[in-house]
């Protein structure tokens, strides 16, 4: 899907790690198919680099840099991301964990504030962004689409990641409001739901033990998850809306997820 121009002219701020693994990934592929990009990152070199990237390369970039966990930062990457690019039509949230946040242990064991965490970086900025973006696409008034990267933890058991998974679940049923509140006004969100991914986190946390509970026998690609994500931003997705796709090798029908 990635290189086709599904997403000629559309203005997309992927916030969130736009700089790093998954968002460097979607950044890239949204920029291959014809998108006009802001790299929204924490991290001012990270994103800067991947501007870079993308303007030798001959596309149209931005940056904006900020932390998701603040509310007023925040709002002013949606804002800055919507300055440079004259308007957004869609928005990616990408961050997200828990093993590289807090430690990986059973519930019963888990502090409040490393739940506090794990919701945080979770949920609760896209909670927060969601809102922001909707405001702008109702004022818009030519609709829009979001994008979440989201965990097959949502929806199947997850030993050690209780937060994590009710996190995720919590993101999916965000999904399933928007569309149901603003589908009749052009705006939809969906989300891309992955399992074992291959990125410096995921492989540094299990050094490649999960593949072989991995029907596919492989860990998924941050490209794979990019694709996902530039069909669900596109036109041809215009009819698509509240749903998550799955992209886990079939991990999700043999269950649980690996510990």
């Amino acid at each position: 899907m990635t290189g086709t121009g599904v997403l000629d002219g559309k203005k997309a701020l992927v916030i969130g790690g736009g700089g790093a693994g998954i968002g460097r990934a979607i950044v890239r592929a949204y920029a291959a198919a014809g998108a006009h990009v802001v790299v929204a990152d924490v991290d001012v070199a990270r994103s800067t680099e991947a501007m870079e990237e993308l303007r030798t390369a001959g596309h149209t970039a931005h940056t904006v840099s900020g932390d998701v966990r603040s509310r007023e930062q925040l709002d002013g990457m949606i804002a800055g991301g919507a300055e440079r690019l004259g308007g957004l039509d869609i928005l990616v949230t990408v961050v997200g964990g828990q093993v590289a946040f807090v430690p990986a242990v059973k519930l019963h064991e888990m502090e409040d504030e490393d739940w506090d965490t794990v919701y945080e970086l979770n949920l609760r900025y896209v909670v927060r962004a969601v809102r922001s973006v909707l405001r702008l696409f109702l004022e818009q008034g030519r609709g829009g689409s979001i994008v979440s990267v989201g965990s097959v933890t949502g929806f199947m058991a997850a030993p050690k990641q209780a937060g994590y998974g009710a996190a995720k679940a919590g993101l999916s049923s965000l999904a399933r409001t928007v569309a149901a509140e603003y589908a009749a006004d052009g705006i939809r969100m969906n989300v891309v739901a992955g399992g074992a991914i291959n990125t410096a986190v995921n492989s540094a946390a299990s050094s490649g033990q999960w593949v072989p509970e991995i029907p596919a026998g492989r860990y998924g690609t941050a490209q794979e998850m990019a694709a996902a994500a530039v069909y669900l931003a596109s036109d041809e997705a215009r009819y698509v809306t509240g749903q998550q796709i799955v992209l886990d090798g079939g991990v999700s029908v043999r269950g649980p997820f690996p510990e």
